[in-house]
């Protein structure tokens, strides 16, 4: 998104349309992480082929292109323009050029990038860092991202602050392993200096990490994020698995032991809100190991679970590994799955007759009676909302905090009604 928004920002002269038939222009900015995802960029191509008019540039850019370039160019003749991870900024002179690019390095956005944010009138993205020093057996993202590397953290306070003077005030702090940020820059604690950092600037209400590594959080950066007044007791710390063999094998860097007392250090935390991701099928996961993977969170309870299939990918070092069979693989998705759904369940009903701080996102695409809402701690988007049914004698406004006391569970949602404004506003 935050790619997507720089190139929305360089091409500032074009017009936004929601019609693909109708637009001069076409991008289509993939992600090149796994097999679906990859599916999924491709079939939005044939799409939009399909739909756009006979004069159009259409141009694929990202992760995907970066990762295939040589062979989508000669699979792809839909595509008039290929471009990677390095020419974000660039794409106003690639477009004019008619020319496809791949810059050499990584493109690392900085304070001044013209970037068009959009989504939301008080929420916004900040990249941190790209690349990632991690080797884990499973993902590619090193292949076409490279290693770490980390914007100054001048650049990334001038624009939080940048955003702030034009109205944002909830951040959300990105990179493909965030708790690694300003190593390559020999920062010992980079995320602890950010948060100190961010936490001084006039105008930042709320903000969040997302993607902590568990063999580069620390004590000391769980304890620093729940003492923040402004940074969410927020944890979004993918494991993977639990079991130590499988752990060993995806050369996570940490065993059984040492991330259940991250876990736990941050479970510990007055009103933590924990998000973990796992894996299913890896190569080399037995049954007893993926057994003990359900028993360790089913008894954890966290309060949101991400649930992948495990995807087998070029230039890994599970790629080679034998394969579990496709049955398999699904069959312990779907029960993870399950797992999950109950998991966000019992997080969704701790919250019922509790009076929480939310912030107004608009009508709900649930139903026009409905106004959504969304807890300060969630993150945007990836949390879900809440629906409020009755707010009360305010006038609401989209991007200002208030009061919700939490009436029921309806399904997958919260309904609340609003109680008072909140001081944040």
């Amino acid at each position: 998104m935050v790619d997507s928004e720089v190139m929305l920002g360089k091409l500032s002269s074009y017009t936004l349309t929601d019609d693909p038939s109708s637009a001069d222009l076409i991008i289509v900015n993939t992600c090149g992480f796994i097999e679906a995802a990859k599916a999924e960029s491709i079939q939005t191509i044939l799409d939009l082929h399909q739909q756009r008019k006979k004069d159009s540039l259409l141009v694929m850019s990202g992760c995907l292109s970066q990762r295939y370039k040589e062979e989508l160019s000669l699979e792809l003749p839909e595509v008039d323009i290929f471009t990677g991870v390095g020419d974000y900024e660039r794409i106003d002179e690639i477009v004019s050029l008619r020319k496809s690019s791949f810059s050499p390095e990584v493109y690392l956005i900085n304070e001044n990038a013209p970037r068009l944010i959009t989504g939301s009138n008080y929420h916004a993205y900040i990249k941190i860092a790209e690349g990632c020093n991690q080797t884990c057996s499973f993902c590619a993202i090193p292949s076409f991202k490279g290693k770490l590397k980390s914007r100054k953290l001048d650049s990334i306070i001038q624009e939080v602050s940048n955003l702030t003077q034009k109205g944002f005030c909830d951040f959300s702090f990105i990179s493909q392993d965030s708790s690694s940020y300003g190593r390559d820059l020999g920062m010992k604690n980079g995320l602890i200096e950010l948060i100190e950092q961010v936490q001084l600037l006039p105008g930042v209400k709320s903000a969040r990490i997302l993607y902590l590594y568990p063999s580069t959080t620390t004590f000391e950066l769980i304890d620093k994020i729940a003492d923040s007044e402004i940074f969410q007791t927020y944890y979004d710390m993918p494991i993977q698995h639990i079991d130590n063999k499988v752990l060993k094998i995806m050369k996570r860097g940490f065993g059984e032991k040492e991330t259940i007392a991250l876990l736990e250090r941050m479970r510990e935390k007055k009103g933590s809100f924990l998000r973990t991701s796992v894996i299913a099928g890896h190569p080399n996961e037995t049954e007893e190991a993926f057994n003990r993977l359900c028993e360790f969170l089913e008894e954890f309870e966290f309060d949101r679970i991400n649930v992948f299939a495990y995807s087998n990918e070029e230039n890994t070092k599970a790629y080679t590994l034998p394969q579990l069979p496709e049955e398999v693989i699904l069959k312990r998705t779907e029960i993870l799955g399950e797992i999950a759904k109950k998991a966000k369940d019992r997080s969704l009903e701790k919250l019922l007759d509790k009076e929480i701080e939310v912030v107004i996102d608009g009508l709900s695409s649930e139903h026009e009676f409905f106004l959504s809402a969304r807890p300060l701690k969630w993150a945007v988007e990836i949390d879900g909302e809440i629906l409020i049914n009755d707010k009360g004698d305010f006038e609401v406004k989209v991007g200002e905090c208030y009061f919700a006391k939490i009436t029921q569970k309806a399904g997958e949602y919260l309904v609340a009604t609003l109680t008072k404004r909140s001081n944040k506003n």
